[in-house]
């Protein structure tokens, strides 16, 4: 597989006028956790759609394991899982129960079935909770036993779309851990979310795609430093402050600060950091401007989604 899991060139898929993917690329290195950052409607979707052989593409080529989703879509089906944004588990049999379910579905015979429930039950986590039903777990339970039921045949590559839709944050972090697990064990995984700081912590490279194109790619800090280094950000009681606060903190930026009047707050990349700190905090307090947090941080993928598409995901816009 030459080192990647996936690979598509130039997809493309139509829906009446509408193009869901426009010559869309990607590349997914064998091992990894590749995150597909998206707002909604940008074609995250379609694309698992299309790599996982569930539609057919209208243009392009793509591979999945080193086959091709067209001619081969067979031998694909079984080399792939896949986990969309529910859980696909039946609420009334026990997590054991579902798990044998999914075996003898797979043609893996009873006894074969069983031990397979059984190493799965143990490697996510769930052995406690084996033979309770499944209506009884926790939001996080029921993703895990959902991603354990993907991995009945052991496939190469899986298809995690958006998998922690409407968990808590406890609960994603379960996710997230048998996520890890799974990688650590040999599987490559394509993550597609909204959820920027979950594509931070478990993706090793990121593809941004909006309106059906793939419009960035790289390691999630080299997204970052896309938007600059370290950044200064005031945060003040007072939005009549704010035209002040801008002229303070542009004496110590090459930028052009930026400010949020709904937030009242003003940013802007600095290089010196300490002293760009020390230097606005101090004038701003000779000032007499009132000051409610002031600090500086890191550039995030929000930023960088901001910067690339003009706008914040649904997720971090609703927060």
């Amino acid at each position: 597989m030459d080192g990647y899991a996936v690979r598509a060139e130039a997809l493309e898929k139509r829906y009446g006028e509408k193009r869901a993917l426009d010559s869309f690329d990607l590349e997914v290195r064998e091992g990894t956790v590749h995150g597909l950052l998206g707002p909604n409607g940008a074609g995250k979707t379609t694309a698992v759609r299309i790599l996982s052989t569930l539609i057919r593409l209208d243009g392009g080529s793509a591979t999945v394991a080193g086959l091709d989703v067209v001619r081969q879509a067979r031998e694909v089906r079984a080399r792939i899982g896949l986990t969309g944004q529910y859980a696909a588990v039946d609420e009334v049999l026990t997590g054991r129960q579902n798990l044998e379910m999914f075996g003898r579905l797979f043609h893996l015979g009873g006894r074969r079935a069983r031990l397979r429930a059984a190493e799965l039950l143990e490697q996510f986590d769930l052995t406690d909770a084996a033979d309770k039903g499944v209506g009884k777990y926790s939001g996080g339970m029921r993703r895990r036993l959902d991603l354990a039921a993907s991995m009945i045949l052991a496939p190469a590559v899986l298809f995690l779309d958006e998998p922690t839709t409407g968990l808590d944050p406890r609960s994603r972090g379960e996710v997230w851990q048998s996520v890890r697990a799974l990688v650590a064990g040999g599987t490559t995984v394509l993550l597609t979310t909204q959820y920027l700081e979950e594509a931070d912590r478990l993706a090793s490279r990121i593809t941004v795609i909006d309106q059906g194109r793939a419009i960035a790619d790289d390691t999630p800090d080299g997204l970052k430093n896309l938007v600059g280094g370290d950044r200064i950000e005031v945060v003040v009681a007072e939005r009549s402050d704010i035209p002040q606060v801008v002229k303070v903190v542009a004496r110590v930026t090459d930028g052009e600060p930026e400010a949020d009047e709904t937030e009242l707050r003003v940013h802007a990349p600095v290089t010196d950091r300490v002293t760009a700190l020390t230097e606005v905090a101090r004038t701003l307090q000779d000032e007499g401007v009132r000051v409610e947090d002031i600090g500086l941080r890191r550039p995030s993928l929000d930023d960088v989604f901001l910067r690339l598409t003009g706008h914040r995901t649904e997720k971090e816009a609703a927060a």
